[in-house]
Protein backbone atom coordinates (compact mmCIF):
# COMPACT_ATOMS: atom_id res chain seq x y z
CA UNK A 1 0.00 0.00 0.00
CA UNK A 2 1.34 3.06 -0.74
CA UNK A 3 -0.07 6.54 1.03
CA UNK A 4 0.37 10.07 0.40
CA UNK A 5 -0.02 12.36 3.80
CA UNK A 6 -0.45 15.80 3.20
CA UNK A 7 0.34 17.71 6.30
CA UNK A 8 2.09 20.96 6.89
CA UNK A 9 3.71 20.13 10.02
CA UNK A 10 6.51 18.59 9.70
CA UNK A 11 7.58 16.92 13.23
CA UNK A 12 3.86 15.25 12.81
CA UNK A 13 4.20 14.26 9.24
CA UNK A 14 7.44 12.75 9.59
CA UNK A 15 6.00 10.61 12.67
CA UNK A 16 3.07 9.52 10.44
CA UNK A 17 5.48 8.02 7.98
CA UNK A 18 7.61 6.65 9.95
CA UNK A 19 4.39 4.91 11.55
CA UNK A 20 3.13 3.52 8.53
CA UNK A 21 6.53 2.43 7.11
CA UNK A 22 6.80 -0.03 10.88
CA UNK A 23 3.38 -1.26 9.31
CA UNK A 24 5.23 -1.91 6.00
CA UNK A 25 2.76 0.80 4.75
CA UNK A 26 4.72 3.20 2.15
CA UNK A 27 4.09 6.90 2.74
CA UNK A 28 5.09 10.00 0.87
CA UNK A 29 4.93 13.47 2.01
CA UNK A 30 3.32 16.78 0.80
CA UNK A 31 3.50 20.08 3.01
CA UNK A 32 0.92 21.79 1.25
CA UNK A 33 -1.28 21.63 -1.13
CA UNK A 34 0.58 22.47 -4.36
CA UNK A 35 3.07 19.84 -3.85
CA UNK A 36 0.38 17.29 -2.95
CA UNK A 37 -1.56 18.00 -6.51
CA UNK A 38 2.02 17.44 -7.81
CA UNK A 39 3.11 13.84 -6.50
CA UNK A 40 -0.57 13.18 -7.14
CA UNK A 41 0.17 14.18 -10.71
CA UNK A 42 3.28 12.09 -10.63
CA UNK A 43 2.40 8.89 -8.65
CA UNK A 44 -0.31 6.20 -8.25
CA UNK A 45 -1.50 5.99 -4.23
CA UNK A 46 -4.06 3.67 -2.73
CA UNK A 47 -4.92 6.33 0.06
CA UNK A 48 -4.57 10.03 0.43
CA UNK A 49 -3.91 10.99 4.21
CA UNK A 50 -5.20 14.82 4.04
CA UNK A 51 -5.24 17.52 6.42
CA UNK A 52 -7.81 20.89 5.92
CA UNK A 53 -5.63 23.34 7.05
CA UNK A 54 -2.44 23.17 4.62
CA UNK A 55 -0.64 26.34 2.67
CA UNK A 56 -1.67 26.77 -0.75
CA UNK A 57 -4.63 24.61 -2.54
CA UNK A 58 -6.17 24.05 1.22
CA UNK A 59 -7.05 20.60 2.26
CA UNK A 60 -10.71 20.61 0.85
CA UNK A 61 -9.82 21.58 -2.30
CA UNK A 62 -6.87 18.88 -2.50
CA UNK A 63 -10.04 16.30 -1.72
CA UNK A 64 -12.37 18.09 -4.60
CA UNK A 65 -9.70 17.49 -7.15
CA UNK A 66 -9.09 14.08 -6.36
CA UNK A 67 -12.54 12.98 -6.28
CA UNK A 68 -13.26 15.20 -9.55
CA UNK A 69 -10.36 13.14 -10.99
CA UNK A 70 -12.20 9.99 -10.81
CA UNK A 71 -9.30 7.94 -9.85
CA UNK A 72 -10.85 6.56 -6.71
CA UNK A 73 -8.10 7.40 -4.70
CA UNK A 74 -9.86 6.90 -0.62
CA UNK A 75 -9.57 10.15 1.27
CA UNK A 76 -8.83 10.14 4.95
CA UNK A 77 -9.26 13.75 6.60
CA UNK A 78 -6.58 13.80 10.08
CA UNK A 79 -7.56 17.11 11.26
CA UNK A 80 -7.93 18.83 14.38
CA UNK A 81 -11.05 20.27 12.90
CA UNK A 82 -13.01 18.48 15.29
CA UNK A 83 -16.76 19.96 15.49
CA UNK A 84 -19.88 17.87 13.74
CA UNK A 85 -20.22 20.77 11.16
CA UNK A 86 -16.75 20.06 10.28
CA UNK A 87 -16.90 16.81 9.76
CA UNK A 88 -20.10 17.18 8.02
CA UNK A 89 -18.52 19.21 5.31
CA UNK A 90 -15.80 17.00 5.11
CA UNK A 91 -17.45 13.77 4.36
CA UNK A 92 -20.03 16.83 2.12
CA UNK A 93 -16.37 16.89 0.05
CA UNK A 94 -16.65 13.02 -1.21
CA UNK A 95 -13.96 12.13 1.75
CA UNK A 96 -13.86 8.37 3.21
CA UNK A 97 -13.17 8.61 6.77
CA UNK A 98 -12.20 11.63 8.69
CA UNK A 99 -9.95 11.22 11.85
CA UNK A 100 -9.41 14.24 14.81
CA UNK A 101 -6.43 15.79 16.19
CA UNK A 102 -4.64 14.23 18.43
CA UNK A 103 -4.83 10.46 17.70
CA UNK A 104 -3.39 6.98 17.73
CA UNK A 105 -1.25 6.01 15.35
CA UNK A 106 -2.68 2.23 15.65
CA UNK A 107 -6.15 3.57 15.16
CA UNK A 108 -4.85 5.44 11.75
CA UNK A 109 -3.46 2.08 10.23
CA UNK A 110 -7.05 0.57 11.04
CA UNK A 111 -8.86 2.76 9.41
CA UNK A 112 -6.10 3.28 5.87
CA UNK A 113 -6.24 -1.08 6.06
CA UNK A 114 -10.47 -0.65 6.15
CA UNK A 115 -10.51 1.70 3.47
CA UNK A 116 -7.90 -0.48 1.28
CA UNK A 117 -10.17 -3.38 1.72
CA UNK A 118 -13.04 -1.95 0.82
CA UNK A 119 -11.10 0.07 -2.41
CA UNK A 120 -10.74 -4.04 -2.88
CA UNK A 121 -13.91 -4.76 -3.30
CA UNK A 122 -14.76 -2.02 -5.81
CA UNK A 123 -11.72 -2.48 -8.21
CA UNK A 124 -12.66 -1.42 -12.12
CA UNK A 125 -12.71 -4.27 -14.72
CA UNK A 126 -10.21 -5.45 -16.46
CA UNK A 127 -10.74 -4.43 -20.13
CA UNK A 128 -9.23 -6.79 -23.03
CA UNK A 129 -9.08 -5.42 -26.89
CA UNK A 130 -6.79 -6.38 -29.80
CA UNK A 131 -4.51 -8.29 -27.64
CA UNK A 132 -4.28 -5.89 -24.90
CA UNK A 133 -5.25 -6.37 -21.31
CA UNK A 134 -5.38 -3.33 -19.15
CA UNK A 135 -6.09 -3.97 -15.54
CA UNK A 136 -6.87 -0.58 -14.24
CA UNK A 137 -6.27 -0.99 -10.54
CA UNK A 138 -3.05 -2.50 -10.78
CA UNK A 139 -2.23 -0.17 -13.21
CA UNK A 140 -1.09 -3.22 -15.16
CA UNK A 141 -0.90 -3.48 -19.37
CA UNK A 142 -0.25 -6.37 -21.15
CA UNK A 143 0.25 -7.10 -25.19
CA UNK A 144 0.00 -10.18 -26.76
CA UNK A 145 0.84 -11.67 -23.01
CA UNK A 146 4.12 -9.33 -22.78
CA UNK A 147 3.93 -6.73 -20.08
CA UNK A 148 4.57 -3.23 -21.44
CA UNK A 149 5.75 -0.49 -18.93
CA UNK A 150 4.13 2.45 -19.00
CA UNK A 151 3.91 6.14 -16.93
CA UNK A 152 1.41 7.52 -15.51
CA UNK A 153 0.32 9.57 -18.65
CA UNK A 154 0.38 6.93 -20.43
CA UNK A 155 -1.30 4.92 -18.65
CA UNK A 156 -4.02 7.46 -18.55
CA UNK A 157 -4.24 7.50 -21.81
CA UNK A 158 -4.66 4.20 -23.03
CA UNK A 159 -7.30 3.87 -20.21
CA UNK A 160 -9.23 5.76 -21.93
CA UNK A 161 -9.28 4.71 -25.30
CA UNK A 162 -9.63 1.37 -24.65
CA UNK A 163 -12.92 1.95 -22.58
CA UNK A 164 -13.90 3.90 -26.07
CA UNK A 165 -14.03 -0.48 -27.11
CA UNK A 166 -12.64 0.93 -30.98
CA UNK A 167 -14.84 3.98 -30.49
CA UNK A 168 -12.58 7.65 -31.77
CA UNK A 169 -11.71 10.00 -28.79
CA UNK A 170 -11.05 13.43 -30.03
CA UNK A 171 -7.40 15.03 -28.28
CA UNK A 172 -9.80 17.26 -26.76
CA UNK A 173 -11.42 14.69 -24.97
CA UNK A 174 -8.22 12.93 -24.24
CA UNK A 175 -6.82 16.35 -22.72
CA UNK A 176 -9.94 16.69 -20.45
CA UNK A 177 -9.71 13.54 -18.86
CA UNK A 178 -5.50 12.38 -18.67
CA UNK A 179 -4.17 16.08 -18.15
CA UNK A 180 -5.96 17.71 -15.15
CA UNK A 181 -8.13 21.25 -15.75
CA UNK A 182 -4.80 23.68 -15.78
CA UNK A 183 -3.55 22.01 -18.94
CA UNK A 184 -2.99 23.96 -21.97
CA UNK A 185 -6.06 23.12 -24.43
CA UNK A 186 -3.62 24.36 -27.62
CA UNK A 187 -0.52 21.85 -26.06
CA UNK A 188 1.16 19.01 -28.29
CA UNK A 189 0.64 16.63 -24.91
CA UNK A 190 -1.53 14.38 -25.99
CA UNK A 191 -0.20 14.12 -29.53
CA UNK A 192 3.68 13.71 -27.61
CA UNK A 193 2.37 11.06 -25.72
CA UNK A 194 -0.20 8.96 -28.13
CA UNK A 195 3.37 9.07 -30.07
CA UNK A 196 5.39 7.85 -26.99
CA UNK A 197 2.45 5.29 -26.16
CA UNK A 198 2.71 3.43 -29.60
CA UNK A 199 6.41 3.02 -28.95
CA UNK A 200 5.84 1.30 -25.74
CA UNK A 201 3.13 -0.63 -26.88
CA UNK A 202 5.32 -1.71 -29.56
CA UNK A 203 4.47 -2.65 -33.65
CA UNK A 204 2.52 -2.81 -35.10
CA UNK A 205 1.11 -0.25 -33.91
CA UNK A 206 -2.37 -0.57 -32.74
CA UNK A 207 -3.90 3.49 -32.16
CA UNK A 208 -5.03 4.72 -35.33
CA UNK A 209 -5.42 8.56 -36.08
CA UNK A 210 -8.22 9.29 -37.76
CA UNK A 211 -7.75 12.65 -39.64
CA UNK A 212 -8.96 15.56 -38.11
CA UNK A 213 -11.40 13.88 -35.55
CA UNK A 214 -9.08 11.53 -32.82
CA UNK A 215 -7.60 8.27 -32.13
CA UNK A 216 -8.87 4.89 -31.84
CA UNK A 217 -7.87 1.47 -30.61
CA UNK A 218 -7.53 -0.38 -34.13
CA UNK A 219 -9.32 -3.96 -33.66
CA UNK A 220 -7.56 -4.63 -37.25
CA UNK A 221 -3.86 -4.05 -36.68
CA UNK A 222 -2.94 -7.46 -38.36
CA UNK A 223 -4.72 -6.16 -41.29
CA UNK A 224 -3.33 -2.49 -40.62
CA UNK A 225 0.07 -4.49 -40.80
CA UNK A 226 -0.11 -5.87 -44.11
CA UNK A 227 -1.83 -3.28 -45.70
CA UNK A 228 0.05 -0.16 -44.03
CA UNK A 229 3.36 1.40 -43.05
CA UNK A 230 5.33 1.73 -40.25
CA UNK A 231 7.09 3.97 -38.51
CA UNK A 232 10.39 3.84 -36.63
CA UNK A 233 9.68 6.11 -33.82
CA UNK A 234 6.27 6.26 -32.85
CA UNK A 235 4.29 8.50 -35.15
CA UNK A 236 0.61 9.36 -35.85
CA UNK A 237 -0.25 6.31 -38.76
CA UNK A 238 -4.03 6.41 -39.89
CA UNK A 239 -6.18 3.49 -40.85
CA UNK A 240 -5.20 3.21 -44.00
CA UNK A 241 -1.61 4.44 -44.79
CA UNK A 242 0.59 3.61 -47.25
CA UNK A 243 3.96 6.10 -46.43
CA UNK A 244 6.69 4.85 -44.44
CA UNK A 245 8.31 7.20 -41.64
CA UNK A 246 11.97 7.77 -39.96
CA UNK A 247 10.86 9.85 -37.00
CA UNK A 248 7.20 10.53 -35.89
CA UNK A 249 5.10 11.51 -38.46
CA UNK A 250 1.86 11.71 -39.30
CA UNK A 251 0.52 9.70 -42.17
CA UNK A 252 -2.82 10.83 -43.66
CA UNK A 253 -5.25 8.08 -45.30
CA UNK A 254 -3.74 7.70 -48.33
CA UNK A 255 -0.32 9.22 -48.65
CA UNK A 256 2.13 7.57 -49.97
CA UNK A 257 5.47 9.74 -49.71
CA UNK A 258 8.00 9.21 -47.44
CA UNK A 259 9.70 10.85 -44.26
CA UNK A 260 13.00 11.15 -42.63
CA UNK A 261 13.13 13.68 -39.90
CA UNK A 262 9.07 14.40 -39.87
CA UNK A 263 5.85 16.15 -40.84
CA UNK A 264 2.66 15.22 -42.10
CA UNK A 265 2.59 12.92 -45.54
CA UNK A 266 -0.49 14.54 -47.18
CA UNK A 267 -3.53 13.18 -49.25
CA UNK A 268 -2.44 11.96 -52.59
CA UNK A 269 1.51 11.63 -51.62
CA UNK A 270 4.80 13.57 -51.55
CA UNK A 271 7.40 13.54 -49.12
CA UNK A 272 7.81 14.96 -45.93
CA UNK A 273 11.15 16.50 -44.73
Amino acid sequence: MRVLIVEDEPYLAEAVRDGLRLEAIAADIAGDGDAALELLGINSYDLAVLDRDIPGPSGDEVARRIVGSGSGVPILMLTAADRIDDKASGFGLGVDDYLTKPFEMRELVLRLRALDRRRAHVRPPVREIAGLRVDPFRREVFRDGRYVALTRKQFAVLDVLVAAEGGVVSAEELLERAWDENADPLTNAVRITVSTLRKRLGAPWIIATVPGVGYRIDTGTKALRSTGGATASGGDINVAGAASCASGVNTNVTGTGSSAFGGDALEGGGACA
